[in-house]
């Protein structure tokens, strides 16, 4: 699972990793009823339920090494009481991560995601 790129984020009380496995990819998308080509496409234009984005979030921090139950309380203390808007960057760094990977940093060498963290806490 390690080899894997990761998304890492403030969330809550500390910053995270946030990666979804093949198998929790398909655990989202029998959650979702929908392909993760046809899901991503739908999220990334903005046509999702507030329930993707709780899934994302807590599937996220599962594949990032968190225990199942723990990652529901963290989304149900740090990401269900918040704005929409608030929490979709971090969904939205989940996803970027899973279908587009990392990019190289030409100067340093260093891999970095696709989408930059926030210091911002969700």
């Amino acid at each position: 699972m390690s080899d894997l790129p990761a998304f890492r984020f403030f969330f809550g009380d500390a910053e995270r990793s946030f990666r979804l496995t093949p198998e929790l990819v398909g655990e989202l998308e029998r959650l979702t009823s929908t392909g993760i080509g046809g899901f991503t496409r739908r999220f990334f234009q903005g046509d999702f339920r507030l329930a993707d984005l709780h899934a994302v979030i807590r599937l996220g921090l599962i594949g990032g090494g968190e225990a199942p139950k723990e990652a529901d309380a963290l989304v149900s203390a740090y990401a269900v009481p918040r704005p929409v808007m608030e929490i979709f960057p971090l969904a939205l760094g989940i996803l970027e991560i899973l279908m587009f990977g990392t990019v190289q940093d030409t100067a340093g060498g260093a891999e970095i995601p696709t989408v930059g963290n926030s210091e911002e806490p969700a």
